[in-house]
């Protein structure tokens, strides 16, 4: 398969003063339509390694590309339009907004380059609430929804766009066994059925190990075989 995110020499450096090497020398290559895992300490740098893959950060020295294009020296507006286009964020805090429904909140991403929505438009965010087994619950408000609930929304608003990336950042982190397993298997259907590719940070041992790939990250460098020999 292609490689759809591919990260060349990544090194990333914060402060100025005192300088903290978080990643050092990275080299990924992420397949189209794969599976992934992140696994690793607190502190050993699985969400900036994330968050350069996504965009929402920059690395000091090397280079990112998505789908074979040079993603690290575009603008801010390049780069904010890739990112709604081709990447969809789940994240362990879904920062859903609670002023709005569920159905309000899959359809922020299309807002934020469409003021208006067409039928189709409401059409796909209805579709992506059943599809993540919300369709009954469409006009309740967040407050009123379960953590499970609330996280399966925040799924539906990362397809809204159709992307071809979703990235999770302990997406399961804030929930019971039972809802997190319904986590997987969504993710895993999504990934099935639309060849959507998934890299999600995890320190859930049951869910790494149910990834096509696992990559360990430890004190900012990639380690070599999968810990589990999942390949």
């Amino acid at each position: 398969m292609d490689s759809i995110i591919e990260l060349k020499n990544i090194s990333k450096i914060y402060g100025r003063r005192v300088k903290t090497e978080v990643l050092h020398d990275v080299n990924i290559s992420i397949e189209e339509g794969s599976f992934n895992s992140i696994i690793g300490a607190s502190g050993s740098g699985k969400t900036t390694l994330l968050n350069i893959m996504g965009t929402l950060d920059k690395p000091t020295s090397g280079e990112v590309y998505i789908e074979n294009k040079r993603i690290d020296k575009m603008g801010r507006g390049a780069l904010a339009a890739l990112k709604n286009k081709k990447i969809g964020f789940v994240f362990q805090f879904h920062y859903l907004l609670p002023e709005f429904n569920a159905l309000e909140n899959v359809l922020m991403p299309h807002t934020i380059s469409n003021i208006f929505h067409g039928r189709k438009t409401r059409e796909r965010a209805e579709m992506l609430l059943d599809l993540v087994g919300l369709s009954e619950i469409k006009k309740k408000r967040v407050y009123d929804l379960s953590g499970g609930q609330q996280q399966r929304v925040a799924i539906a608003r990362a397809l809204m766009n159709n992307p071809k990336i979703i990235l999770a950042d302990e997406p399961t982190g804030n929930l019971d066994s039972n809802s997190a397993e319904d986590i997987y298997n969504i993710f895993r259907d999504i990934n099935k059925n639309f060849k959507t590719t998934f890299v999600i940070i995890t320190h859930d041992e049951r869910i790494a190990k149910k990834a096509d790939r696992i990559i360990e990250i430890k004190d900012g460098k990639v380690l070599g075989p999968d810990p589990w020999e999942k390949v």
